[in-house]
């Protein structure tokens, strides 16, 4: 019964958890929290790894260890390769301008826009890497100078993993790659110019592995000290890692046709495919995945924390706000809300704010209130299954994750909404998860990842109601951005 280790580094925490290779059956698990920020020293994940790893009583009796982690973070480091400054994470924003003015180097407005698209599978944002490097060229150029390689949060703590060997050893692989604005998901390679583009010269860069491929062997000494794990022996293998979004799909064991709907702080939409997405619009992000596949993604800014507030402004926790949601008809009888209660990323609205439309006496209560919060939430969603269909990817079932996805309300509404059945597996850490089952693949070689059962899936079906997102997409028509400019 070998044993292999999952990772997930994320914005917040660091989860290990351990598994049995062939049947996926949990044995322990841990975590350990990551400071708060939009810049966080990488070192602050390195204690936190080892601490989470002892929370999980070591790695001792492990056959191979796998890091997932969160997309886009820029990592710099010297020629010695100590780290240049804070790591620049996905939600800091600053880059933004460096984002517009990257779309008009490629030719600005569409051209610009289907240029980076079709080179790079996205068009930037401010949470790309490449937009962060030319935020650093920029504003930091002392820091700048010093920069001899850039990775990402799960490609440096593999590399620590291993021992810290040297720039040429650092490793990552597609999903993770694909969200840097300069690695091309249909080609396969670097887009080396586009790196240069954006950052003034070329820069020491990750080879990109495979989806089973080694990325090296644990060090003997870097788990040194922590409780359980006692002194590696040097040939347990390193997984390739990726991106936390990759790592979710393989953890739930998302295939051709499935399409997973996250439902967390943000909410994101994404579909395993066997094509490459390029959409110039920005709305789909063309990730690729960890097996081979591909990943088209869309990401919302609003998702739980709409049904937190609407929670808040009833003055009831969730589950009571779910019994009023179910307790209210389908429609709401006409309310609906636009959630963009933090501007929104999909579509591009950041100076939008929420609003209620069909707001009458019969109405005005808080059962088709809480009803108008969740069915708003999951059109918002639905937007982003239909950007995902409009690139070409297959959506037979849902899989909904996330904290929302707990909400009963949630899960018997969304089949009416997104009109496909739902699948909702047991609560897990699902990232950790997929880059345990990465692990697995490594250690016991095989042409795909092995099997692993989910455990108690739920399944919901519910005939579509098409009214809901009708009077959505005309509620959405007349959203007005904080500067009064219709949002069409």
């Amino acid at each position: 019964m070998p044993l292999v280790a999952g990772i997930d580094s994320s914005t917040q925490s660091c989860k290990v958890v351990v598994r049995d290779a062939e049947t996926g059956a949990l044995v322990r698990q841990g975590r350990a929290p990551h400071p708060d920020g939009t810049e966080v020293d990488p070192n602050a994940w390195w204690d936190a790894l080892l601490a989470a790893v002892a929370d999980a009583g070591g790695l001792a009796d492990v056959a191979a260890v796998s890091v997932a982690g969160q997309q886009h973070g820029m990592v710099c480091l010297d020629e010695a390769g100590q780290v240049v400054r804070p790591a620049l994470l996905w939600n800091d924003t600053r880059s933004a301008d460096a984002a517009y003015e990257l779309i008009a180097e490629a030719g600005g407005g569409e051209t610009g826009r289907r240029f980076l698209a079709e080179a790079t599978g996205a068009v930037p944002v401010a949470s790309f890497t490449a937009t962060k490097l030319r935020w650093l060229a920029r504003h930091e150029p002392a820091n700048a100078d010093r920069v001899a390689a850039v990775c990402l949060p799960h490609d440096w703590l593999t590399w620590r993993l291993a021992g810290a060997p040297g720039l040429d050893a650092l490793r990552t692989d597609r999903g993770d790659a694909s969200g840097t604005g300069y690695w091309s998901p249909g080609a396969g390679t670097y887009r080396l110019d586009l790196l240069e583009r954006a950052f003034g010269r070329r820069i020491q860069v990750p080879a990109v592995l495979g989806p089973a491929e080694p990325a090296g062997l644990l060090h003997p000494a870097a788990l040194a000290g922590v409780a359980g794990s006692g002194t590696a022996t040097g040939d347990v293998p390193l997984g390739p890692g990726t991106g936390d979004n990759a790592a979710a799909a393989l953890g739930v064991g998302a295939g051709p046709g499935d399409v997973v709907v996250s439902i967390g702080t943000s909410g994101t939409v994404f579909a395993v495919a066997d094509t490459p997405a390029a959409d110039p619009t920005g709305a789909v992000a063309g990730f690729a995945d960890a097996t081979g596949r591909f990943l088209p993604l869309v990401c919302t800014l609003n998702a739980a924390r709409v049904l937190d507030a609407a929670a808040a402004l009833l003055r009831v926790d969730l589950d009571a706000l779910s019994e009023l949601a179910l307790a209210a008809p389908p429609g709401a009888d006409g309310l609906v809300m636009i959630p963009y209660l933090e501007g929104e990323r999909t579509p591009d609205r950041p100076t939008a704010t929420g609003s209620l439309h069909g707001l009458t006496l019969g109405t005005a209560g808080p059962a088709h209130l809480a009803r108008a919060a969740v069915e708003g939430m999951l059109c918002a969603l639905a937007d982003g299954l239909d950007a995902l269909t409009a690139q070409g990817a297959t959506a037979r079932r849902i899989i909904l994750v996330g904290g929302g996805s707990r909400s009963a309300a949630v899960r018997r509404i969304a089949p009416q909404v997104f009109g496909r059945p739902v699948v909702v597996p047991p609560p897990g850490e699902y990232v950790a998860d997929g880059a345990a089952r990465q692990a697995a693949w490594v250690a016991l070689g095989g042409t795909a990842p092995p099997a692993w059962a989910l455990g108690d899936t739920g399944e919901y079906v519910a005939e579509p109601v098409p009214a809901i997102r009708e009077r959505y997409a005309q509620a959405r028509g007349h959203v007005v951005n904080r500067l009064g400019v219709d949002g069409g």
